[in-house]
């Protein structure tokens, strides 16, 4: 095995003082920083006041192009960070590829935890918390939509988180009222960790309803929680 590393390190979903000593350390002294947008990782490490030693952007639409040069500074030995915009790197976010092509490559690879707009939306919920799952961005439209819907509303045992874009809100509020039934219960979490967080809960009905009266700002995570009947 080389001695090359891979580390994924989750940064801020908002709040700058989440990140962690031990990232900070890695950011610092890694040989190269992989970043979804050098722009945002570069302005974040300046106000940590970090200088790291070079920078890479490995986002969405390059990623599989990354991947050979990413491996071939692991080759070299070098310690190689992960971070995305913010939270978790794969995690509805790029990095996946990455650390699949590391390990596939036998190169070691490990995880600075931190911040993660799920876990935050779920604990603050409200709802029960013991059994959930994740289903991240739903798609858009057609077919794979409505199974996706159907998934969820099939999902009466379990807190289900999912993300969604602020302007798409308050159609999926109303998508999922209609595909779980109005009454189930859930909470709107949004700006999670910033000035402006705000947490809402109550049923889908009402919450599809708020939403579409206000037009919230912001990055949202909703979670959907267990049927009425099994609680």
């Amino acid at each position: 095995m080389s001695e090359g590393e891979l580390l994924v390190v989750a940064t801020p979903i908002g709040n700058l003082g989440d990140l962690s000593p031990r990232a900070i350390d890695v950011l610092k002294t890694a040989d190269l920083v992989c970043a979804e947008d050098t722009r945002h990782t570069g302005l974040m490490l300046r106000r940590l006041g970090v200088v790291p030693r070079r920078l890479l952007s490995v986002h969405a639409h390059n990623e599989r192009q990354r991947v050979p040069e990413v491996l071939r500074e692991l080759s070299a030995g070098s310690r190689v960070a992960l971070v995305t915009d913010a939270g978790t790197p794969g995690v509805s976010d790029p990095g996946d590829r990455v650390v699949r092509a590391a390990i596939e490559a036998g190169f070691r690879v490990g995880v600075v935890p931190g911040p993660s707009a799920a876990l935050a939306a779920l604990v603050v919920s409200g709802l029960a918390t013991e059994r959930w799952c994740f289903e991240g961005f739903l798609p858009r439209q057609g077919r794979a939509r409505s199974a996706r819907l159907a998934a969820v509303a099939a999902e009466t045992d379990r807190a289900v988180v999912l993300f969604e874009a602020p302007y798409r809100a308050a159609r999926l509020l109303d998508d999922l009222a209609q595909a779980c039934g109005g009454e189930r219960p859930g909470a709107v979490c949004r700006e999670l960790t910033k000035v402006h967080e705000e947490v809402w809960r109550g049923s889908l009905s009402d919450l599809a309803g708020r939403a579409r009266a206000v037009s919230p700002r912001g990055e949202h995570v909703i979670v959907v929680g267990a049927s009425p009947a099994r609680l």
